[in-house]
């Protein structure tokens, strides 16, 4: 059997190697920086209008609608979990404490892509049989591109993201958070008793037995979240005189440019794209939420901002514990890695209660998640096959197989996993917003022409030049919006040419 692990890390370590250092990482950059130029950095001139867009309100009626700050909540929801925290050691402890640099740099740039490809769900979003809206990816892959064949191979490779990738890692994480209690513990059958507790937990939700579960979503989950930051500012206060050190060993092992050039595929660079990536999802094609809006630019910034919870406030809280620890306990914590990694830092932060604590934060988020990723998957496999009893039952079964399985798992094969499927499932996103992207910009020239003009910009597509046939955005979808009446925005939108727009 440790034959096998080995080789199957081998095999995993060579793709995920291949796929990151010469496809990934550059399509990455290319995008964000792409659409950074293309954009004209909304993801920084548009900052105050991402706050200013969570107190919109619902304007479609309906129970099945939701907000834009709704809407943040959920994708900020999908995106906080373990990879927030034992990711961010991992990177540190594989790649070098330099990899938070990368991390924060790609999420600057990253957070262009969010928004894109948010914009582009909502403009490509459909309205389901209750009157709740649908969008994401495969939805405008289908509609955009006219491609159902191709958004069913991206629905594919999400659900291998999600269901096998993402929620083998998470039960993985969760499990290793107990080695600090059970030494040994994949060996002696601890691994083996949390992989039953955890698929018969997740059966019993998914199965629709346990809709009061939803407690750990929407009170405990918030709740530690809260908390974890508050210890981490903590750290960071309480230990301020080391900051110098802390931010001259990041940057200094950032741009150790000969153990960059010695070795990319596990340099600062990479692992600091690879774990940002896993943790704000920016260009994966993840997040992109059917809210209800009256613009869709309003839907692409609140996404950017999410990115910026996730990375630049989240991610840097784990990283300032982490290298708080690093710089007061080199030896001790250069031999560490992932979770063991992140309760020694908090236990150097606040005592041993803070080992425990994350241990418990750890398994809240972690379930959470589990969760979170199997209804991603579930949507995305209903996509594929619309009425299937049966394939739902045999798809289920495997998503609890999966699980199963990553907590009896080894550390490099779980992340290996994690990090090919993710690729698989950015690469086709990334072509697509690549492929549909104007249409995006379009709606971005439309929204700004009605702020200069002091409106509530209100999007109608037919009065975009060029703008394919959408499902939604009809004068039926927009009844009324004040002081900005439908028909008076028709009339302007129309007068103008397609040389009013880029």
């Amino acid at each position: 059997m440790a034959d096998l692990n080995e080789m199957l890390v081998a095999w995993t370590g060579e793709i995920d190697s291949f796929m990151y250092t010469y496809i990934l990482v550059i399509l990455l950059v290319f995008v964000g920086i792409y659409y950074t130029i293309r954009t004209k950095a909304v993801q920084i001139r548009y900052i105050k209008d991402m706050f200013t867009q969570l107190t919109e309100k619902k304007h479609v009626q309906g129970e099945k609608s939701i907000s834009s700050f709704q809407a943040l909540m959920v994708s900020t929801a999908s995106r906080v979990g373990t990879g927030n925290i034992a990711g961010i050691a991992t990177a540190v402890a594989t790649g070098g404490p330099g990899a938070i640099f990368w991390m924060w740099l790609m999420a600057l740039i990253g957070a262009a892509s969010a928004f894109i490809e948010s914009t582009l769900a909502q403009i490509y979003k459909i309205r389901g049989k209750e009157g709740e809206f649908r969008g994401g990816p495969a939805y405008y892959i289908q509609q955009g591109l006219g491609k159902r064949w191709l958004g069913i191979i991206f629905a594919w490779a999400l659900i291998l993201c999600f269901a096998f990738g993402f929620n083998g890692l998470q039960a993985f994480n969760m499990t290793s958070a107990l080695e600090y209690y059970i030494p040994d513990y994949a060996t002696n059958g601890t691994a083996v008793g949390v992989g039953i507790v955890l698929i018969v937990f997740t059966a019993f939700v998914i199965f629709g037995g346990a809709k009061r579960i939803s407690i750990i979503t929407s009170i405990i989950v918030p709740i530690m979240a809260i908390a974890y930051i508050l210890i981490a500012l903590w750290t960071t206060i309480a230990n301020i005189g080391e900051l110098p050190a802390v931010f001259g060993t990041i940057f200094q092992s950032a741009f150790n440019f000969q153990s960059i050039a010695g070795g990319f595929a596990g340099s600062v660079v990479m692992l600091g794209i690879k774990r940002g990536l896993f943790s704000n999802e920016a260009g994966m094609g993840s997040a992109p939420n059917a809210a209800s809006v009256s613009h869709p630019v309003k839907q692409g910034l609140v996404q950017s901002l999410s990115v910026y919870i996730d990375t630049l406030l989240i991610c840097t809280c784990s990283a300032m514990m982490v290298m708080v620890f690093w710089v007061q306990d080199p030896e001790t914590a250069m031999a560490l890695n992932g979770m063991p990694l992140v309760q020694m830092a908090v236990n150097n932060a606040v005592g041993e209660v803070g080992i425990h604590f994350i241990t418990f934060a750890i398994f809240a988020f972690a379930f959470s998640s589990l969760i979170g990723n199997y209804f991603y998957a579930e949507t995305n496999f209903r996509y594929i096959f619309k009425n299937t009893k049966w394939g739902m039952l045999i798809f289920r079964v495997l998503c609890l197989a999966a699980i199963f399985y990553g907590c009896v798992n080894s550390f490099d094969l779980a992340w290996n996993l994690a990090d090919i499927f993710m690729g698989f499932m950015a690469i086709i996103n990334l072509v697509a917003i690549l492929l549909l992207g104007k249409w995006a910009l379009a709606a971005l020239d439309d929204y700004t022409r009605q702020r200069k003009e002091g409106k509530d910009p209100v999007f109608i597509a037919a009065s975009v030049p060029g703008m394919p046939a959408c499902e939604c955005w009809t004068t039926a979808d927009l009844p009324n919006f004040g002081d900005n009446p439908v028909e008076e925005y028709i009339e302007e939108a129309a007068s103008l040419d397609s040389e009013g727009l880029r």
